[in-house]
C-alpha cells in the first residue's frame, strides 16, 4: 500500500490496521516510558517548590542526572553518544516526561530546539564537537530566535552578523528574549542576518564568548522554574566555522525545528493532562460534601469524563501522526537519504498535522487543568495544590512553538499550497462534493459493528472540509490568505475531523484485536467525542459559509452542511457516566 502523505487524510480512507495506536507499544518502549516516570518521581516531583524558586544550580543538576540515564540523548545516534531510538518512542518518552512541570520545559528546550538544529543541520565537525556533550548533559543548550520586535514574524529579526576583515569571524550584535534555559546554557543557536540578507542565518555560539550578557530571570505567570532570560550580543565574535548549515538557511532551520517541537508539544501536554486527571479524580474521591464523596455527583463526573475524552482523542491523533512521520523517514532512508535529512523531510511532510496537533493538545490540556481547578474548588486556587501549578504552567502551551492562531492558519495554508503544487488532489473531491449538493441524497449502507455510524459520520465530516475549503478558494481566490477568520474555521473543521477519525480508527483496531467487551470504555469515549465534534464542525463551517456565500449558493451549502453533520440521537450523559465510573474506580487515568 502507498504511504499516506501529509494532509491526505482529508481525501483518503484509512483503515484501522494502517495506524499506530498507544496499545501497540512493545515492552522495550514501555520500559523507556517507565524509566522516564521513575526519573520524575525520584528527581523532579519532590523538588517542585525548589525548582520554581529557581534554586541556584538545581535545574542544571537535574538535567545532568537525566543525561546520565541517557534521557537527553534518546534521539541522538549511538555514534554521537545517544540511544538512537525511533520517532514514535521519542514521543512516548516526551509524554511521560510531560508531567514534570517546569522541568519538562527545560528538558524539551534542551533536547529539542537546543540540540536538534546542530544534530540535523550541523556538519560532521560541529556534530562531533557538540552533540556528545549535549547528549550527556555536560553542556546545556538554548535557542535564540525571538526578539522584542519579532515573535510570530521570526524573519523580521534585527540581530546582525558582519564578517571581520580577515574573514575568520562573524561579529554578532543584537538582543534575544524569552530564551528558555538562557540562565545556564553553555551553547546557543543564534539566528541573525548577515549584512542586508533577506533571510536569517544560524550560528552556534558558545555562551562564555566575550560580549554576551544576560538580563535577570523573567517573572512569569507559570513555568516559574524554567530559566527565561534576555540575551544580549555586543560585538560577539563567532568563528566562521560555527555558521550552521548555509547562509540564509536559518529561517528554514527555524521552521523545521518548530515542526518537530509542535508534535513533541502535543505528546508532552498529554503527560500533563493525564497527570492532572489523576490529581482530579484522587481529590474527587477524597473530598466529601453533603455526606458523600464529590465523585458521586453528576456535575463532577461530567468534568472527569470530558477531561478523559479530550485527552484520549489527542493521544490517538498524536501517535497516529508520529507513526506516519516514522514511516516517511524510513521511506526516505530507503531512497538513499541520510537519517538526519530523512527525519527532517519526514516531519516536513506532516507539518500540517504537527500544527494541528499542537493546537489540539494545548487546548485539551487547558480544558483539563481548568476543570481540575474547578473540581478542587477552593483548594484548587491555593498555591499549596499541585493542580494550581498545573493550571499556571499549562497556559504557555498555546503561545509556545507558534501561537495557536498562527498554527491554525499555517495548517490550512500548508495543505492548500500542496494542493496548488499538485501534490494533493483536493479540487477533484471538492468538485464531487459540490455536485453532491445539487443531487438528491442517496441511502448509504452503514458498516456493521458498534461504530458503524461513526464511520459514516467521518466521511461526511471530510465532505464539510472539502465543501467549505473548495468554495472559499473559488470565492475568495487571492484574498483568502487575508481572511483569517475563515482560515481558522477551516482549520477547526479539519482538526476535529482528524482527531475524531484517529479516535475511531484506534478504537476499531482495539475491537478487532481484543473484542467489543474489552473496548467498551473506548467505544463510549469515541461516541462521545463524535457527538460533540459534529456540533463543533457545524458551527465552524456555518460561520465560514455565512461570511463568504450568499443567495442560493448560501442556502444550498447550509442545507448540505446540515446533512453532513447530522447525527443519530445518543445518550451522552450515560456515556460520560460510564467513563467517569471507570476512572473513579481506578482512581487514576487508566484509558
Amino acid at each position: 500500500m502507498k504511504a499516506i502523505k501529509g494532509g491526505e487524510f482529508i481525501i483518503r480512507t484509512t483503515q484501522p490496521e494502517d495506524i499506530f495506536t498507544p496499545e501497540d507499544f512493545n515492552e522495550e518502549q514501555k520500559m523507556i516510558a517507565q524509566m522516564c516516570d521513575d526519573f520524575l518521581e525520584a528527581e523532579v516531583l519532590p523538588k517542585l517548590d525548589e525548582i520554581d524558586a529557581l534554586q541556584e544550580g538545581l535545574m542544571p543538576s537535574i538535567l545532568e542526572k537525566a543525561g546520565e540515564l541517557g534521557l537527553l540523548g534518546l534521539t541522538v545516534p549511538e555514534n554521537l553518544g545517544g540511544m538512537g531510538i525511533d520517532f514514535s518512542t521519542s514521543l512516548l518518552a516526551t509524554e511521560y516526561l510531560g508531567k514534570g512541570f517546569s522541568f519538562s520545559v527545560a528538558y524539551g528546550a534542551h533536547t529539542g530546539i537546543g540540540t536538534l538544529p546542530i544534530l540535523y543541520y550541523g556538519n560532521e565537525d560541529q556534530k562531533q564537537k557538540y552533540i556528545p556533550k549535549l547528549a550527556s548533559g555536560e553542556w546545556k543548550a538554548a535557542y535564540c530566535l525571538t526578539e522584542p520586535g519579532s515573535g510570530s514574524d521570526a524573519n523580521s529579526g534585527k540581530t546582525k552578523a558582519v564578517l571581520t576583515d580577515d574573514g575568520k569571524h562573524y561579529v554578532i550584535n543584537g538582543q534575544k528574549m524569552w530564551i528558555t534555559n538562557g540562565g545556564f546554557a553553555n551553547l546557543f543557536t543564534v539566528f541573525a542576518k548577515i549584512d542586508n540578507d533577506e533571510k536569517l542565518t544560524a550560528f552556534i555560539v558558545e555562551a562564555d564568548s566575550e560580549g554576551i550578557t544576560l538580563n535577570a530571570e523573567e517573572k512569569k505567570m507559570g513555568i516559574k522554574g524554567s530559566s527565561t532570560r534576555q540575551v544580549f550580543f555586543n560585538n560577539v565574535k563567532v568563528p566562521v566555522e560555527n555558521m550552521l548549515s548555509e547562509r540564509e538557511n536559518g529561517f528554514k532551520i527555524a521552521l523545521n525545528i518548530l515542526n518537530i517541537g509542535r508534535i513533541k508539544l502535543a505528546a508532552g501536554v498529554m503527560g500533563g493532562a493525564k497527570g492532572s486527571i489523576t490529581l482530579s479524580v484522587n481529590y474527587a474521591n477524597e473530598r466529601e460534601q453533603f455526606g458523600r464523596a464529590i465523585s458521586k455527583y453528576g456535575a463532577i463526573r461530567h468534568k472527569l469524563a470530558e477531561q478523559v475524552i479530550r485527552t484520549y482523542a489527542t493521544e490517538s491523533a498524536t501517535y497516529r501522526a508520529g507513526q506516519n512521520i516514522e514511516d516517511a523517514i524510513h521511506q526516505f532512508v530507503a531512497e538513499g537519504m541520510d537519517k538526519g535529512s530523512a527525519t527532517l523531510q519526514g516531519i516536513e511532510e506532516f507539518a500540517s498535522e504537527c500544527a494541528l496537533l499542537k493546537v489540539l493538545g494545548s487546548e485539551a490540556l487547558d480544558y483539563v487543568v481548568d476543570e481540575g481547578v474547578q473540581i478542587h474548588g477552593g483548594m484548587g486556587y491555593s498555591a499549596e495544590s499541585m493542580i494550581e501549578r498545573g493550571y499556571r504552567d499549562a497556559r504557555i502551551n498555546r503561545i509556545f512553538e507558534g501561537t495557536n492562531e498562527i498554527n491554525r492558519m499555517l495548517m490550512v495554508d500548508m495543505i492548500l499550497r500542496r494542493a496548488m503544487k499538485g501534490e494533493l488532489d483536493l479540487m477533484g473531491p471538492a468538485m464531487k462534493v459540490a455536485g453532491e449538493l445539487m443531487s438528491i441524497p442517496e441511502g448509504v449502507e452503514i458498516p456493521d459493528g458498534p461504530l458503524g455510524m461513526e464511520f459514516q459520520y467521518i466521511e461526511n465530516f471530510k465532505k464539510v472540509i472539502l465543501m467549505v475549503a473548495g468554495s472559499a478558494v473559488q470565492k475568495l481566490m487571492q484574498t483568502l490568505a487575508k481572511e483569517q477568520e475563515v482560515l481558522m474555521n477551516i482549520s477547526d473543521i479539519s482538526m476535529y475531523t482528524y482527531a475524531a477519525e484517529s479516535t475511531l480508527l484506534r478504537v476499531q483496531k482495539k475491537i478487532n484485536s481484543q473484542g467489543e467487551e474489552a473496548a467498551k470504555y473506548d467505544i463510549a469515549i469515541c461516541k462521545a467525542y463524535f457527538y460533540d465534534a459534529a456540533d463543533l464542525i457545524h458551527k465552524a463551517a456555518k460561520d465560514a459559509i455565512n461570511s463568504f456565500a450568499e443567495g442560493d449558493e448560501l442556502r444550498m451549502m447550509l442545507m448540505g452542511l446540515k446533512r453532513f453533520t447530522k447525527t443519530e440521537p445518543f445518550n451522552i450523559k450515560e456515556a460520560r457516566q460510564m467513563i467517569a465510573q471507570k476512572l473513579i474506580e481506578e482512581n487514576r487515568y487508566c484509558f
